[in-house]
């Protein structure tokens, strides 16, 4: 039981960083200009992943 709570800590923080990352709160590297083309999705698939990890969570 209690790994569960920490597999959707985990989760949690990934998506907040994920989420932060896409929307440029956060940088994922000095340059710009290397910015990966994944990057992009992480505007939808951070709040998606703690959208997730917030459903797991309650339902444990």
């Amino acid at each position: 039981m209690i790994a569960a709570y920490i597999d959707e800590f985990i989760m949690f923080c990934a998506g907040l960083w994920m989420t932060s990352v896409g929307f440029g709160y956060l940088p994922l590297s000095k340059n710009p200009a290397d910015r990966l083309p994944l990057v992009r999705h992480f505007k939808w698939m951070g709040p998606l992943l703690l959208v997730i990890a917030v459903v797991l969570a309650a339902a444990s």
